[in-house]
């Protein structure tokens, strides 16, 4: 049930058609694991947590530096050297104390992915390497659970909601990994895709609206276009081997 503060304080969601207060109690009962506090993992842990996703697990072992704050609105100048995942929860509760935030310090490895990932319904993929996105590919696969990928470099940015066996899988869309590089960024660049990525999970969660599957879309900020490719299988993927639902 909802208590009489969280009517109050969801009352916006709750209006709309189609929301209600079932609705409202699905976000109190979900559970989430966010792959990085950084420039993607702030808007998304930001606007799950004042949405009222109940459980937030956000997983980072790196700690904020002065190069951070152009973007990662988590922190700010007082976290520098303080771990960003503890950095986050300290955020997130204060901004809505009414759901529980666990911080997660570790690094994400083959060794422990599907045991930080835990029971959560969904990965939100908010990384910025690719070899740490293949193991969340890889364990949302096994736990059969959604993966929302996302990427941002300089005032671009990508965005696809992967769920195989009905959609290609990560190692599908991306077979080779991009050069590792400091990237460019703009910090409303990841404000963009962490907001997208955030409102799919928002309605995968709960089952409102129709999610990017099967498609991966490119922002372009400089022209501030949105364009859609879609996505397939690849019969040879070693990770998921191309297979249908």
């Amino acid at each position: 049930m909802l208590s009489e503060f969280e009517l109050k304080r969801y009352n916006r969601q709750i209006i709309m058609d189609g929301w209600g207060e079932e609705t409202q109690i699905k976000l109190k009962n979900s559970k989430v694991f966010i792959a990085g506090a950084g420039g993607l993992g702030s808007p998304v842990a930001i606007y799950l947590a004042v949405a009222g996703v109940g459980s937030i697990r956000i997983c980072d072992f790196d700690s904020p530096d002065w190069s951070n704050l152009n973007r990662q609105i988590l922190h700010n100048q007082t976290r520098i050297g303080i771990n960003k995942a503890i950095s986050a929860k300290q955020t997130l509760e204060e901004l809505n104390p009414q759901i529980q935030v666990h911080p997660i310090t570790e690094k994400i490895s083959k060794d422990n992915v599907d045991i930080l990932v835990d029971d959560s319904h969904i990965i939100i993929d908010c990384m910025d390497n690719f070899p740490t996105r293949y193991l969340l590919n890889e364990t949302a696969i096994r736990k059969n659970i959604p993966l929302i990928y996302g990427s941002i470099w300089g005032m671009e940015g990508r965005l696809s909601f992967i769920k195989s066996p009905e959609t290609a899988c990560l190692s599908c869309i991306f077979p080779e990994p991009p050069p590792s590089e400091v990237f460019p960024v703009v910090g409303a660049t990841p404000g963009v895709i962490g907001c997208l990525q955030a409102m799919e999970a928002i309605k995968f969660l709960t089952s409102i609206g129709s999610n990017l599957k099967g498609k991966l879309l490119i922002w372009d900020g400089k022209k501030t276009e949105f364009k859609t490719f879609k996505t397939f299988k690849d019969p040879n993927c070693p990770i998921c081997g191309g297979k249908s639902s």
